[in-house]
């Protein structure tokens, strides 16, 4: 039998590099965003590591017997995870440069829309009146009757323009006028 159990202390690195990172995200500071990127991508990519087991032979047919082999799987989702991390520092790392190039500092604001929306949520406030869900004591039919459909063409109501007669005016005449 293999013995698959993990080092105590790879972890505890684990849950310090997932935790911190978990905090340093939750700042308002893009430069602590970047580095929780950072910590909770290498503490994930540690812990793909040490799920996949015991270190073994390259994962090559013909190189060794099957069972002296490492698992390919985990290794290929954490290159997948560099490629990922990378792309998510790259971008926080621009918008961190954006802010200070705008305001001198990389602290994010908050956003007015997101205060009003947070004093709704407070004050369980629906944050938009919905016109259909009011009602109005009317049947179907009576709502019906009183909305204008667009798609009916009643003869009454709505004529055809009559189409310009052959005696319209030329140009530089006055409307049917004579020359």
């Amino acid at each position: 039998m293999i013995d698959m159990t993990p080092s105590l202390a790879l972890v505890v690195v684990i849950g310090v590099l997932v935790a911190s990172g978990v905090y340093l995200l939750l700042e308002r500071s893009l430069s602590r965003v970047l580095l929780g990127v950072l910590m909770l991508g290498n503490g994930v990519n540690l812990l793909f590591m040490v799920a996949s087991g015991r270190a073994g032979k390259a994962p090559i047919i013909g190189s060794a017997e099957p069972s002296e082999m490492s698992d390919p799987l985990p290794q290929a989702m954490v290159l997948t995870a560099i490629v990922i991390a990378l792309g998510m520092v790259g971008f926080v790392m621009s918008m961190a440069y954006r802010s200070w190039q705008l305001n001198g500092h990389d602290e994010v604001q908050d956003d007015l829309e997101d205060r009003r929306v947070a004093r709704k949520a407070a004050a369980n406030a629906p944050a938009y009146e919905d016109a259909d869900s009011a009602d109005s004591g009317e049947t179907l039919d009576e709502d019906a009757a009183a909305t204008r459909d667009e798609t009916i063409h009643d003869d009454e109501e709505h004529t055809v323009p009559a189409a310009p007669s052959d005696t319209a005016a030329t140009p530089g005449t006055p409307e049917g006028g004579d020359a």
